[in-house]
């Protein structure tokens, strides 16, 4: 659905008229989402006083002790719409990116009930790395040197251009495993083959290869102002020192005691703001959530990637250290009137999340494995556990799905925060459950 500049402009009015952030904050709040990500996004909103009534849709069940979950089809913008609508939401918030891609935020704006997500043209940013590539460059944002491919030949000349080591990228959504990175060029272009021939306008981006550590900055956007929140980092390889496949991500923590002291001033005024500013001229303004992906290379600050939702598994320690509003921060960014939000506070702590994934993850996944001890996990102190690939069956609980709990611990500093994050892993049995041993070791 196209949302012209005027369209989104009187969508923001209705929305305006519900309130900004300024005052006493009291919201009916709708999340949609099933993942880790939703079940903290719901932990913090549950927690905080400015909602008064939280609901997820679909939910899973860590969600379930935490709110109302109501079954739903996140993709469909009309069934999100209409759940919004019976609620009578005061703000609706989109977790995944498949429901914003497909239209679920315009479907929600435009019944006049404000949303924390892009359109579903704003969305395209994550949608095609390709569209991505050209609003960068549009927006002289600091990336990697890339060509979009349309045929196996122009991605073969492509990998050789660039050389070892090769990054192959779906054009499309991939659940953040669309990228291959490999010294193997027979892989990579098996890889550029299979996303190129996937149909008729299938295309592939094979870009040159970013040295340096890498970084996720998140950046909370109402069309026009960006406040940037805790830098975080991942880790997308399934085995300890970064072998193995890639996968959605198996871990991560926050603060970054090594990035530079000026990196968010950074990343907001290169990357957030200009990319926002160029989404505006361009009709399409991004209200949401602008996922930053970046490698700090010999070369200086440069994305990777972006998405247009949180991601995950950061948002398990951003959050855990996030000590404002939520709500409030969220109901700004959809009202646009983020520039009268107070700064955010933030705890002077450490956080780190370990993901426990099913067996056989991220290839064939085994369902239907019981999983023990998440409540003598969260009997520890400075533990939660975030439920993913879970479902009640028959009143057990059993793994549903790729990346299963994601185990938080927080602490005074890292070392403390990873070390109760792998007491609460201990705790955890999945047969044939896998994790990494190795996160947030390095510091």
């Amino acid at each position: 659905m196209q949302v012209g500049a005027r369209d989104h402009a009187l969508g923001i009015a209705r929305t305006r008229a519900r309130g900004g952030p300024v005052g006493s904050l009291s919201v009916k709040i709708l999340l949609i989402g099933s993942g880790a990500r939703e079940h903290a996004l719901a932990r913090s909103l549950a927690a905080d006083p400015a909602t008064s009534t939280l609901t997820v849709a679909p939910g899973n069940p860590g969600t379930a002790d935490l709110a109302t979950n109501r079954d739903v089809d996140a993709n469909d913008p009309g069934a999100v719409a209409a759940l919004a609508r019976e609620l009578d939401a005061d703000l609706v918030v989109v977790g995944p990116e498949a429901p914003l891609v497909a239209g679920v935020a315009d479907a929600v704006r435009a019944a006049g009930i404000p949303v924390f997500g892009p359109n579903g043209d704003a969305a395209t940013l994550e949608g095609s790395k390709a569209f991505a590539k050209d609003v960068m460059a549009a927006a002289s944002v600091p990336t990697a040197m890339a060509h979009v491919c349309r045929t196996v030949e122009e991605a073969e000349a492509a990998l050789d251009a660039f050389g070892p080591p090769y990054v192959v990228k779906d054009d499309g959504l991939a659940a953040g495993k669309g990228v291959v990175v490999t010294q193997d060029r027979a892989a990579a272009l098996a890889h550029a083959a299979e996303c190129v021939n996937r149909s008729r306008r299938a295309t592939v981006v094979i870009e040159e290869f970013l040295d340096g550590p890498e970084i996720s900055l998140f950046c909370l956007c109402d069309g026009e102002s960006v406040v940037p929140l805790a830098p975080a980092q991942d880790f997308k390889r399934l085995g300890d020192g970064d072998a193995g496949p890639n996968t959605g991500g198996m871990g991560a923590y926050s603060p970054l005691p090594w990035a530079p002291a000026d990196l968010v001033e950074q990343v907001v005024d290169r990357v957030a703001l200009p990319t926002v500013r160029e989404l505006a001229r361009r009709g399409t303004p991004f209200v949401g959530l602008l996922y930053c992906g970046l490698a700090l290379t010999s070369r200086g600050l440069r994305v990777i990637e972006f998405n247009a939702r949180f991601g995950d598994p950061e948002t398990q320690v951003v959050l855990a250290r996030l000590e404002s509003s939520l709500a409030t921060a969220l109901h700004a960014a959809a009202t646009g009137t983020l520039d009268r939000l107070p700064d955010l506070r933030w705890s002077d702590g450490a956080a780190v999340t370990v993901v426990i994934a099913a067996h056989g993850y991220p290839g064939q996944v085994r369902s239907g494995d019981p999983i023990t001890g998440v409540a003598a996990a969260e009997a520890l102190d400075d533990v939660h556990v975030l439920h993913a690939g879970t479902a009640m069956v028959d009143g057990d609980l059993v793994t549903s799905g790729g990346r299963v709990l994601s185990v938080v611990g927080t602490g005074a500093d890292l070392p403390a925060a990873r070390a109760a994050a792998y007491a609460g892993v201990e705790r955890i049995g999945i047969d044939g459950g896998q994790h990494r041993s190795d996160i947030a070791a390095a510091l």
